[in-house]
């Protein structure tokens, strides 16, 4: 039912493309490193070396310059995931997190950490109790508009409160740190679970809400109305949670978000997902550019150009400087997330092998498959 469609989901399964190959229009592509587990987050360090979570093992691991792959972090705990790696100088920053989308506020956690070259860690900010204490996105209306037929609200209105959220409601309390960004003293956050971006000071821990993003309406057309099993509701507008899936800071000093639309990534629905440019001193926001599949994660080069991984779209996409007018830039198979160093792009593909149950998930049966591979930039 419709309902089910406002939770904030991550990373919905799909089917996967077998798109693959090591070139796009003549432009060569390297493997940097396989066999890794839901790589979702990349980062580039020092000395060329490479940082990547593989999520749903909840684990941070480091690439060398020969490709081998070191577990730097790992939880050791089912049920948590380690996200949105971030490195400044010899320190790693990085976020872990469980709980999400449970109902259940008192066991939400989430944290964001930092790992020294020793490899000590440390806790800079408690994010889940932030969320708890404050819910950014409280007062924040989802669901159908006032005014939608009573046949639709009907139909959409969970069993007994099961299957989703209601029909109409506002923000509930859930945390999901996702991505981040650092600058100077300050980490930005997006929170897929608050659909906030926060500020944190990663000295003292104080934490502040920058800005909650606006939800995504979307008028039902009869297509998609019926694959929803809701005939009722063609016509009416539903009011989506944005899900931010990544935050970086581009030349222009602005943050750059990209979302997800907060439901499945259905053709019914079509390509819903968004980048948001969110002014870092006063928490203004407004909308980038639309229409993309499952945009999970982005990089600004210096020249103002965005990188966007379409992860069920299979591929990575250009947007240009200022107009954001986009072409295909590397037809890859799952991409998650990219990071550029100078004039090279490097990305996470074959994300998911095989479809998991959510985030933070056990992974699944068989080897892994996820790859870092690196590109020129021309």
């Amino acid at each position: 039912m419709i309902a089910s469609l406002a939770v904030a989901a991550v990373i919905i399964p799909a089917a996967a493309s077998s798109a693959s190959g090591g070139d796009h229009h003549g432009w060569p592509y390297e493997e940097v490193a396989g066999g890794l587990v839901s790589p979702l987050h990349l980062a580039v360090g020092t000395g060329k070396s490479l940082y990547v979570t593989q999520d749903f093992a909840a684990t941070l691991s480091r690439i060398g310059r020969d490709g081998d792959v070191e577990d730097i972090y790992a939880k050791g705990v089912e049920g948590w995931d380690v996200a949105g790696v971030e490195t400044r100088g010899a320190t790693t920053f990085f976020l872990e997190s469980t709980g999400a989308g449970l109902g259940e506020p008192a066991k939400l956690e989430g944290y964001l950490k930092a790992i020294g070259p020793g490899g000590d860690v440390r806790t800079i900010a408690d994010l889940a109790e932030y969320e708890r204490k404050y819910n950014p996105d409280g007062n924040q209306k989802y669901g159908f508009a006032p005014g939608t037929g009573a046949a639709c609200l009907a139909e959409t209105t969970p069993p007994d409160g099961e299957g989703g959220p209601p029909p109409q409601y506002k923000g509930v309390v859930d945390s999901h740190p996702y991505a981040t960004a650092v600058q100077g003293n300050t980490a930005y956050v997006a929170d897929a679970g608050m659909n906030a971006i926060l500020r944190v000071n990663i000295r003292t821990g104080e934490i502040s809400t920058l800005a909650v993003l606006p939800p995504r309406p979307f008028t039902i057309p009869a297509e998609a109305a019926k694959e929803l099993m809701a005939p009722s509701c063609a016509g009416f507008t539903y009011a989506f949670e944005f899900v931010p899936t990544d935050v970086e800071i581009g030349p222009d000093g602005w943050l750059y978000v990209t979302s997800l639309p907060g439901g499945p990534e259905s053709e019914a629905l079509g390509h819903r997902g968004a980048i948001f440019k969110v002014n870092p001193w006063t928490g203004a926001t407004r909308l980038w550019v639309d229409y993309i599949l499952s945009p999970t994660g982005l990089a600004v080069a210096n020249t103002g150009d965005v990188y966007v991984a379409s992860l069920f779209g299979n591929e990575i996409l250009k947007f240009h400087a200022w107009k954001g007018h986009r072409t295909q830039f590397l037809k890859v198979n799952q991409p998650a997330d990219v990071e550029i160093q100078g004039r090279k792009l490097y990305a996470t593909i074959d994300a998911l092998p095989g479809p998991p149950s959510g985030p933070g998930a056990a992974p699944p049966a068989g080897p892994p498959a996820g790859k870092v591979i690196k590109a020129d930039i021309r």
